[in-house]
């Protein structure tokens, strides 16, 4: 069980998410838990999620209670945020932040002193326990904060430890955006069972088991995806033809294209706080 008190600022649906991973997992106890949310509604939901949790309007109270500061906010606003709590923090505290595209360095630079920092990037899935995160730490951060970091979010789904901070980046434009290709690619096919005749709610039932199990099916026996793909191309059926008609239209170069695009422009988010 964790001892430290976790400050969570920001109420959002990440916010919300890990606080629940946390509390569900019970690596902390409802009474060393506080989240500071603005929105008056938010708060009173958020009091809701376990009898005994702390809430705040004050990102300054909360910083200050707190041993762990989770960030969890908008890269337009991470500068006020630091400035706002950097009179209350102390070395022996820790930050980690889940703010796209923001650096380590700029957020040490910002606290002062040798406050140790964490960046993370979870993506949505964190609402049902089922993110993908990475971690990296910052230059005061040690193997102990990175331990501290590591049971955060594993209680929301599974996470890599990441060395070289450029490939944050890469993370955001992977797994951190890559939800929303996932939605694309379901609606899509959804659409298309929809065209050739199945009800909506068909069509979504198995376009969404059918990926489901496809991608349990990749994880349980680890088998490189093209081996898998050529388990279900045989010679004139179905799936080779329908291949030809994904391979004709791009579509890897499509989602290598986006995955691209989504990591510049985290890196550009970052640049644009140096």
């Amino acid at each position: 069980m964790n001892k430290k008190k976790i400050a969570i600022i920001g109420g959002g649906n990440m916010g919300e998410a890990l606080a629940r991973g946390i509390l569900q997992t019970k690596w902390a106890t409802p009474d060393r838990m506080m989240i500071a949310e603005p929105l008056k509604e938010r708060v009173d939901k958020l009091k809701g999620i376990a009898h005994g949790i702390k809430s705040s309007h004050s990102n300054v109270d909360a910083a200050g209670w707190a041993d762990v500061i989770l960030l969890s906010i908008k890269p337009q606003i991470i500068a006020h945020v630091l400035d706002e709590i950097k009179p209350v923090m102390k070395d022996s505290k820790m930050v980690v932040s889940v703010v796209a595209g923001v650096t380590t360095a700029y957020m040490e630079k910002r606290l002062g002193g040798k406050v140790p920092v964490i960046r993370a990037m979870p993506n949505i899935a964190a609402v049902v326990r089922e993110a993908a995160t990475a971690i990296c730490p910052g230059k005061y951060a040690n193997e102990e904060h990175m331990s501290v970091a590591r049971h955060i979010f594993e209680s929301v789904g599974m996470v890599v430890d990441v060395t070289e901070e450029p490939l944050m980046d890469s993370v955001t434009g992977l797994s951190g955006t890559g939800p929303m290709y996932v939605f694309q690619i379901l609606e899509g096919l959804s659409d298309a069972g929809v065209k050739v005749g199945l009800s909506r709610d068909m069509a979504n039932a198995l376009a969404v088991q059918t990926l489901i199990g496809s991608s349990k099916l990749i994880k349980e026996t680890k088998e490189h995806p093209a081996k898998l793909k050529d388990l279900v191309t045989s010679p004139g059926g179905t799936a080779i033809s329908a291949l030809h008609s994904l391979e004709k239209n791009g579509l890897k170069a499509l989602l290598i294209d986006a995955v691209e695009v989504a990591s510049k422009r985290s890196s550009e988010l970052g640049s644009k706080k140096e």
